[in-house]
């Protein structure tokens, strides 16, 4: 008679068959961002379709599910946290919703991202919003047919975040977002009728492009992004891809009269690396060596990103490197950079908005794609939704589509529900960071130092090596002692920001 053992054993197999498919589709759509031809993109869209066809062939295979149940029903040690129980009960959430999509939909979401994709990247670069319409349209249709498929309370926008941030609703989303709005509001207020004001000019001088990406490349390696396993290329728009064990890449974009724009991309993207890099090896392809959530993923990045290279403390250790590496740089205390990286001022591009006002514009994409998912909203109508919310939220007026309802490559892909991830990541990793400053005693002496291998050995033990053990809101609690909420990062941001403007 077959044992426990030999049930799990069986499974694990199963499991990391499909991981394996996963890896491959990653290395195609890394390709399809870096190197592809343009005029690959047609074949580029049924190997991603065969792929995902393929995977989900062998995700939802029945006996899959009958070694779930036949696990679930044996007592095993009793510890629901060890590792076997939290990768059964993670296996039964991702079987169970994925045995509720037919397969020629999977199909069909894959072939139509790279097409979608494409047509995205036409449009952004001339700035023509009706070029990707189509595109959206069909994203929005075949998103609707997946919330369906999967099933919702409430409404069918919940069963797409349920993707992205399990158990959690819209409903909770909307009022997390409008008190940050409420609370940030003040400073923000503050800061715009302050008299000093830095010099922008500073980061906005020539800074050539191969200097740029050995200093990134450089300040990367030494937060603890590993090269051996990973490499650094050029796209549209900045990503990081777990492929596997052993590979882990990042990307970024070059604007060589703007230090911000790839230095800051590439220390969020590496601490996405950092955290793939640090899942635990020995489980991959289970759920104990993946990310809970892209919120909890997010809070790594947004931690090396602003809590760390934002900071004064580890310019004191990198600034006269940075001098090194860029005459421009040469007649600029340090001081003066430090409040030029950290401007605040309403801008119109995400990825390089200032952690002050950066939660705006997630403000402003969520509340479209809800209403998009929900049959609130056309896509035609979308750029107009856009520019008006934009205005109340963030106060400006988009000059076009490019800098507008283009500027993402998120909805070519169908990531609805994927956007407030980046803001949870902004308050998991200020409640992360505080709990980190309180365990490790003075963090400032450690940066000025350029001493790094505490806090990533800190996130390793109390973030990434813990997988998929934990949902993200027991997470928290578990790491913090305290539920999620914005007040440690409010407390982070006003600081930081009354002493840069002298408020």
């Amino acid at each position: 008679m077959t044992n426990t053992s030999d049930r799990y054993e069986e499974l694990l197999g199963k499991q990391r068959r499909v991981a394996m498919l996963g890896s491959v589709g990653a290395v195609l759509s890394w390709d399809k961002e870096t190197y592809m031809p343009p005029a690959g993109a047609k074949h580029r869209s049924e190997q991603a379709a065969f792929l995902a066809g393929l995977k989900h062939e062998w995700a939802t295979d029945p006996r899959i599910g009958d070694l779930l149940s036949e696990l679930e029903e044996s007592p095993g040690d009793g510890d629901p946290r060890s590792v076997e129980a939290v990768n059964v009960r993670e296996w039964r959430r991702d079987y169970d919703r994925a045995t509720k999509l037919p397969r020629e939909l999977v199909e069909e979401i894959s072939r139509t991202q790279v097409l979608s994709r494409e047509a995205w990247g036409k449009a952004r670069k001339l700035k023509d919003f009706p070029l990707f319409q189509p595109w959206l349209e069909k994203m929005v249709a075949l998103q609707r047919r997946v919330a369906e498929c999967y099933g919702y309370e409430r409404e069918p926008y919940d069963a797409l975040l349920e993707t992205y941030e399990p158990g959690m609703t819209a409903s909770e989303i909307a009022p997390i977002l409008e008190s940050l709005r409420d609370r940030l509001l003040p400073l923000l207020n503050a800061i715009q009728g302050a008299p000093r004001r830095p010099d922008l000019s500073i980061v906005r001088r020539e800074f050539p492009i191969p200097a740029q990406e050995a200093f990134a490349k450089e300040v990367a390696a030494a937060i603890g992004y590993d090269f051996e396993g990973g490499r650094l290329d050029v796209v549209t728009h900045p990503f990081c891809n777990r492929i596997g064990p052993g590979d882990v890449r990042i990307t970024t974009r070059y604007d060589e009269r703007f230090f911000n724009s790839a230095f800051f991309s590439v220390v969020h993207e590496a601490g996405h690396g950092i955290h793939a890099q640090n899942l635990p090896e020995e489980h991959w392809g289970t759920p104990m060596a993946e990310s809970p959530s892209h919120g909890v993923s997010e809070s790594q990045s947004r931690s090396w990103e602003n809590f760390v290279a934002r900071s004064r403390p580890f310019w004191e250790s990198w600034y006269p490197k940075a001098r090194e590496r860029f005459a421009a740089l040469a007649d600029v205390s340090l001081d003066d950079f430090v409040f030029a990286v950290n401007n605040v001022e309403p801008s119109f591009i995400r990825v390089e908005a200032d952690e002050a006002t950066y939660n705006l514009h997630i403000l402003v994409r969520f509340g479209i794609e809800r209403a998009l998912i929900g049959g609130d909203l056309e896509a035609a109508d979308v750029p107009g939704a856009w520019n008006e919310q934009f205005k109340e939220c963030v106060g400006l007026d988009v000059p076009d589509d490019a800098m507008g309802c283009l500027q993402d490559v998120h909805w070519s892909f169908g990531l609805m529900g994927y956007f407030p991830s980046y803001t949870l990541g902004n308050l998991y990793a200020a409640q992360f960071f505080e709990k980190a400053r309180e365990d490790l005693g003075d963090l400032d002496d450690l940066m000025r130092r350029g001493e790094f291998v505490p806090l990533r050995e800190w996130m390793t033990d109390h973030i990434h090596s813990q997988g998929r053990r934990y949902r993200p809101a027991e997470l928290i609690h578990v790491v913090t002692g305290r539920p999620l909420d914005a007040s440690a990062l409010v407390r982070c941001l006003e600081s930081k920001f009354s002493s840069l403007y002298n408020l």
